[in-house]
């Protein structure tokens, strides 16, 4: 597997007060291992939200990275329009990667990325699933991002999530107990995600993000190997 370059300083976050290009963006969703069920915040999106479409990533149950940045790629250059990504979970990584290995710089064809429940691809039980996604790129994204995190993700603590959104140079947005942040957490259309992903859609509209104070709390327990894989998509 190639090897990630090597990390870079952390950056400071992108300002939201300037876009691109002027035309609509298209919301891309990126799911994570095994995919995104009926159920699943981002099925909803694609359902209910006229400018929203999955990017089928394909070998859902067994992820590849290269394989996977080759399909957002070709997703973004068959856009025909700017691009917002709705990431979620592994499809936060794989997308960092498509970042990295693409070489983008700002501005450029992508608005901004709502990174949702990045995992931590040291969890125990999934690290097999997870290994050729390893090690996360940490490099400072070329556009916004706002990354969400939950107090009780059992994939990945609140500190490591921290962590990863000022490397990546991201907006850190707590949204309390709401586990991955999946279909498991019964968010519906999360008009809460909504209101995030529309501030990376149109900057001139100021949303107030999620406060950090409902993630200053101690960790939850440890998952067992079931329960997190029960964690997964959905």
């Amino acid at each position: 597997m190639p090897q990630s370059r090597p990390t870079h300083p952390r950056s400071t976050t992108h300002s939201f007060s300037a876009s691109p290009a002027a035309s609509a963006p298209v919301v891309l969703t990126v799911p994570g291992l095994r995919g995104s069920g009926p159920s699943h915040w981002q099925s909803r999106w694609e359902t209910v939200r006229r400018d929203t479409r999955r990017i089928e990533l394909g070998m859902w149950d067994r992820p590849r990275r290269n394989p996977w940045v080759t399909r957002i790629d070709q997703a973004v250059r068959a856009a025909g329009a700017p691009v917002v990504f709705a990431a979620h979970s592994l499809g936060c990584i794989a997308l960092a990667w498509w970042s990295e290995l693409a070489g983008l710089h700002w501005p450029g064809p992508v608005r901004g990325a709502l990174l949702v429940a990045p995992p931590d691809l040291g969890f125990r039980p999934l690290a097999a699933e997870l290994a050729d996604f390893a090690p996360t790129p940490r490099r400072p994204l070329p556009f916004p991002a706002i990354l969400v995190a939950s107090a009780d993700d059992p994939w990945i603590s609140i500190a490591a999530a921290r962590s990863l959104a000022a490397d990546w140079g991201a907006r850190f947005a707590c949204v309390g107990a709401a586990g991955h942040i999946n279909a498991a957490s019964g968010l519906g259309e999360w008009a809460e995600g909504q209101v995030l992903l529309q501030r990376l859609i149109d900057p001139s509209q100021p949303a107030p993000a999620p406060g950090d104070d409902a993630c200053a709390r101690p960790a939850p327990p440890a998952m067992d190997a079931a329960a997190g894989s029960a964690m997964v998509g959905g």
